[in-house]
């Protein structure tokens, strides 16, 4: 039997190993944490019994995954929950762009911009069974359907700036921006509009969900996935050098590619090692999680009904703020995102008090405390957030390292999402997955189709893998 080492436990190792499993091979996942999971682990903290997501809380992309529709989630305990509204992004004068499940809904309340809205969506949602598989591959290959990937394609190379003009109403800009800004670009940029169309389509056709019982099981569906398929799971396993793995037919690293580079360093080719070494970081993610006693008081109502709250103030000052973390400065108001997960999930609180997850958009490696910048941006917005407050925990972008090394300096994305690292990935390859060395891959978040609880980078490079062993 093929045997496979699947370093790292995220979800996308996670989905490898799983993958290459059901092809026959005999697979063992290493993680170095206490657990597997990634971004997709909750932990308990502040009041016993108030669950908090580590980072993946909202899951548009993941609910639509084509490789988690083949497992057996319902049995294994996964469940998706949605708010009553998927996306809430208030301005000063108390009004706010909203995003409903329905795109019909949402133009609905978009006055002049609903027909804007609906051209852009109509279409991308209902055909979404057929761009969803291609949208969540490298965008090297073939496309199945290139009429429709194209037709879909074509607004996600613009700046979001420039899509922005083309609504007319502040709302609409600001819930356009606030969506956009989750490339951590500025959004000025070629392309800064893909992953906001990405997964406003996805979205619509499947909501912004969440995991009834916190993130972590989703993971917990695939760990034991993979355990009932046979493979093995070895934690607190650390792999600093290739010497430190057991010989095997396919060797598949879920880790950062500079990590991967000084893994492999006396085992990848030259021009490789060089690629890997000049991967490009994004700025970074300030968390805290808080305990609130009643909820945040949002001034606009809607804000109290939605899963995901994004607070920037008009697009504007999103776009200002992007381009000041990108250029290494921290802002007096950053880009923060609000999660709301009990809305959804009413057991992840303990009687009224709940737990509310933020975090603000603030430059790589930052080394100051962005926390009263995110309390400040939720009282700009639901004055008296500050007195409901019980309780708080911090993860700096220092931290943030600590609980997945693959957050470098805070960079959640796995790597900047410019043009060329978001279609090619970490080198300049139709094979993003391939690391020139017959075997070894990589199929981390830094590959395509990028981050998120979907496994889609690690199915693929392990599809890939497969298909390339030997007969």
């Amino acid at each position: 039997m093929s045997t496979a080492t699947i370093v790292g436990g995220g979800p996308n190792g996670l989905a490898a190993a799983i993958t290459l499993a059901r092809g026959g091979m005999e697979v063992t996942l290493l993680e170095a944490g206490d657990t597997v999971g990634g971004g997709l682990r909750s932990f308990e903290a502040i009041v016993p019994g108030l669950v908090h997501d580590h980072c993946a809380a909202i899951h548009p992309m993941a609910v639509g995954s084509p490789f988690l529709a083949t497992l057996d989630c319902e049995r294994l305990g996964l469940h998706w929950r949605s708010a009553e509204l998927d996306c809430v992004h208030p301005l000063d004068d108390g009004s706010a762009g909203v995003l409903h499940r329905s795109v019909a809904d949402t133009a609905a309340g978009m006055g002049a911009d609903g027909g804007v809205w609906r051209a852009l969506f109509d279409r991308p949602v209902r055909k979404f069974d057929v761009l969803g598989p291609a949208v969540l591959d490298s965008l090297v290959k073939v496309p199945r359907h290139p009429f429709e990937l194209a037709r879909f394609g074509m607004p996600t190379v613009l700046p979001g700036s420039v899509l922005a003009r083309f609504f007319r109403t502040p709302q609409a800009r600001a819930l356009w921006g606030g969506i956009a800004a989750h490339t951590f670009r500025p959004l000025n940029q070629p392309l800064t509009s893909a992953i906001g169309l990405g997964i406003t389509t996805a979205g619509h056709r499947f909501g912004w969900q969440v995991a009834e019982g916190g993130s972590g099981r989703i993971a917990d569906v695939m760990e034991r996935t993979l355990l009932e398929l046979g493979g093995r799971i070895e934690t607190g396993v650390r792999v600093s050098s290739f010497a430190d793995l057991p010989s095997a037919d396919v060797t598949m690293f879920d880790l950062d590619p500079r990590a991967v580079a000084a893994i492999c360093a006396d085992r990848l080719p030259n021009r490789v090692l060089r690629e890997l070494r000049r991967f490009r970081h994004g700025p970074g993610a300030f968390k805290v999680d808080f305990a609130v006693r009643e909820g945040i008081p949002w001034t606009n109502p809607d804000a109290r009904r939605s899963g995901t709250v994004h607070l920037g103030g008009d697009f504007a000052e999103v776009a200002a703020t992007e381009r000041t973390i990108q250029q290494g400065r921290m802002p007096e108001r950053p880009f923060v995102l609000v999660g709301q997960q009990y809305l959804a999930d009413p057991g992840r609180s303990v009687g009224d008090v709940h737990p509310v997850w933020a975090y603000a958009h603030v430059p790589n490696g930052y080394r100051g405390d962005a926390t009263e910048a995110i309390i400040g941006q939720i009282e700009r917005f639901a004055p008296g957030f500050r007195d409901r407050i019980v309780g708080k925990e911090v993860c700096s972008t220092t931290e943030m390292p600590s609980y997945n090394s693959n957050y470098v300096g805070g960079d959640i994305n796995t790597g900047s999402k410019d043009a060329v690292q978001l279609v090619l990935g970490p080198r300049l390859s139709v094979h993003p997955y391939d690391l020139g060395v017959p075997g070894v891959y990589i199929c981390s978040a830094a590959t395509p189709p990028g981050p998120g609880g979907h496994g889609m980078c690690g199915f693929h490079a392990a599809e890939r893998a497969l298909r390339k062993l030997p007969n």
